[in-house]
């Protein structure tokens, strides 16, 4: 049996907030989470996201309502388990030499027939370590075969999973409901959630980014004096599944990926049986064109945080384990400022995808489906066609960005790349970007006195 008549639907809510779906009449209780006898003869399953005294306002879970639970969707002898030597989807922490470099890496070519998600996975870099649940890793995807076509499914319990398609929709077909995710929106699985990734109807293969977080759970960041109305992304666009389930005997596959290791088993049952769930522990999606950026509308270049779309903290008050940063279409009206990027070392280590379009402090060089990583104090910017652009701008014209979207992986532990990113698809002559950065000191033109402000008060 295979019920699919809600599949597509989202439901509308807040993120981090609770969400509660049924694709049967009345298979949600009401009243309490473990009745005696619950409806339709489902089990109930807690699925929890935090130690159980974790505060309140911290803690994530979902009830799961399901035809069988979910110790029969796993193999019954530890012998079934086979690890599985995985290529190019690996884990950290790496032994081998990151030296202190600018690197940039090309977009991962378009598969050969027959690679599904799972297969299609390549690590570029990573850090910290799934066992003790710190740190993160940066991979990219291809696909050209979807999971259900061999009925594979993946469930990781070292990692919250973002998905960012690049090319070509995705079908999320997961324990909670199913979500088409295409470019320029983002999808989100929280870690122990079994799904499968497969291309949706009309798509014939796709790419994107893919981010394992193993530190804290995603918040949408504090937004202090910007105030409570709007700003960055708003918790209310981010949409769950509606519940929809299929109860199906036959010959499946489970990925478990656990302390950094990936593990193939059989399956008797498909485990995307439940039929109705409760909870703030879900997948979900955002749309990063409802992104509000803020922006000066004075002077000066602000900080990249001001485009923060989702936060994983760590215990030092604004020490992020991650910061997911976007830069997507905006007006630009900063006034006698040089608008691009500037030059800069930061402390923070950036890993940068662009998604669509060109980026504004690298515009001829840097393509969709790249990746360029800038580890903490490794100096960069602009390379020298935006220096000659962004001096020469008459800034008394506001500039619209446009067709653009590309975002940032920013995290406090140093970016390590793989050994198959540096050998496969490292760009050695990346940083000669900066050789066409021209030296301009004169001494002998010294400037105004005094000097103007950035923006003029007044019609002068």
């Amino acid at each position: 049996m295979r019920h699919k008549s809600e599949g597509h639907h989202m439901l509308h809510g807040s993120f981090g907030g609770f969400f509660h779906s049924e694709a049967l009449p009345g298979a949600l209780p009401r009243k309490q989470n473990s009745p005696q006898r619950p409806p339709y003869g489902l089990y109930p399953e807690l699925l929890s996201g935090n130690a159980f005294t974790v505060p309140r306002a911290k803690n994530r879970y979902a009830w799961l309502y399901r035809i069988r639970p979910t110790v029969q969707h796993s193999p019954m002898r530890s012998i079934d388990y086979q690890p599985w030597a995985h290529k190019t989807w690996v884990s950290p922490p790496f032994v081998h030499d990151c030296p202190p470099i600018q690197f940039r890496f090309a977009p991962p070519p378009l598969p050969a027939a027959g690679v599904d998600f799972l297969d299609g996975i390549v690590t570029l870099a990573a850090n910290g370590s799934p066992t003790a649940q710190d740190g993160c890793s940066a991979n990219t995807f291809t696909i050209s075969a979807s999971m259900g076509e061999n009925g594979r499914f993946l469930r990781n319990a070292d990692a919250d999973m973002l998905l960012l398609p690049q090319e070509g929709t995705l079908e999320l077909r997961t324990e909670f409901g199913v979500m088409l995710v295409e470019p320029l929106e983002l999808a989100l699985v929280p870690r122990g959630a079994m799904f499968q990734v497969n291309l949706a109807h009309g798509t014939s293969t796709a790419r994107g980014y893919m981010l394992e977080n193993f530190g804290d759970q995603f918040v949408v960041p504090d937004l202090g004096p910007i105030g409570i109305s709007g700003g960055l992304a708003h918790p209310r666009h981010f949409l769950a599944p509606q519940a929809c389930f299929e109860e199906v005997d036959g010959n499946f596959e489970l990925t478990s990926k656990f302390l950094g290791k990936l593990y193939k088993s059989p399956l008797m049952h498909s485990p995307l049986d439940v039929v109705a769930w409760y909870g703030n522990l879900t997948p979900c999606k955002y749309d990063m064109r409802l992104f509000m950026a803020i922006n000066t509308v004075t002077y000066d270049h602000p900080d990249p945080s001001i485009n923060t779309v989702l936060s994983s903290y760590t215990s030092t008050p604004g020490l992020a384990n991650l910061d997911f940063v976007i830069f997507p279409p905006r007006w630009n009206a900063a006034e006698g400022s040089f608008r691009p990027p500037w030059f800069h070392r930061n402390c923070m280590s950036e890993f940068m995808g662009l998604i669509h379009g060109t980026y504004d402090a690298k515009p001829d060089s840097f393509l969709p489906g790249a990746s360029s990583i800038h580890n903490r104090f490794t100096p960069h910017g602009p390379d020298g066609s935006a220096v000659k652009r962004g001096t020469e701008a008459d800034t008394s014209v506001p500039e619209k960005y446009k067709g653009t979207l590309a975002f940032m992986w920013e995290t406090r532990l140093s970016w390590h790349p793989t050994v198959h990113a540096m050998e496969q698809l490292h760009d050695v002559d990346y940083p000669s970007c900066w050789n066409s950065v021209e030296k301009r000191f004169d001494a002998s033109q010294p400037p105004p006195n005094p000097q103007p402000y950035g923006f003029c008060f007044d019609d002068e």
